[in-house]
């Protein structure tokens, strides 16, 4: 088992990492009735691409393993109805200029391609951005 759910009403979720005895909670939307008091379901989604990236891009070039601690991701969600989903997840990746060209085509190519990209249904627009800063 990798996880466990529970509902504990009002519209939260505790979410329990059966291995490490991790948990976080989730909340609906305040634009669906929820609280809004913590992530979404969705959000977890949406966030989970941008861990992927991250972890991905460390597993498959540990030579830049380095200059990736500190790399950041900013991750915007945006949501449609009928039926409500996920429409557009835009993802803007701050990483180290310290990296040179080659290293930059090899992360961006293993972003691209990480596990969560292809879980991800075709319709769900995504805006990848990457900056290599100082």
């Amino acid at each position: 088992m990798t996880s466990k759910i529970t509902y504990n009403g009002e519209l939260r979720t505790t979410c329990l990492h059966v291995r490490s005895g991790n948990e976080f909670i989730t909340d609906a939307p305040v634009d669906n009735a929820g609280k809004g008091e913590a992530f979404s379901p969705t959000d977890t989604v949406a966030t989970a691409l941008a861990s992927c990236m991250l972890t991905t891009m460390a597993i498959k070039a540990p030579k830049w393993e380095e200059q990736l601690v500190g790399a950041t991701v900013e991750i915007t969600k945006h949501m449609v109805s009928n039926p409500r989903r996920i429409s557009k997840i835009e993802v803007k990746l701050e990483l180290s200029a310290a990296i040179d060209e080659d290293g930059r085509k090899e992360l961006e190519h293993i972003a691209h391609t990480c596990p969560v990209q292809y879980c991800l249904h075709p319709d769900i627009e995504r805006v990848i951005d990457f900056h290599w800063i100082k």
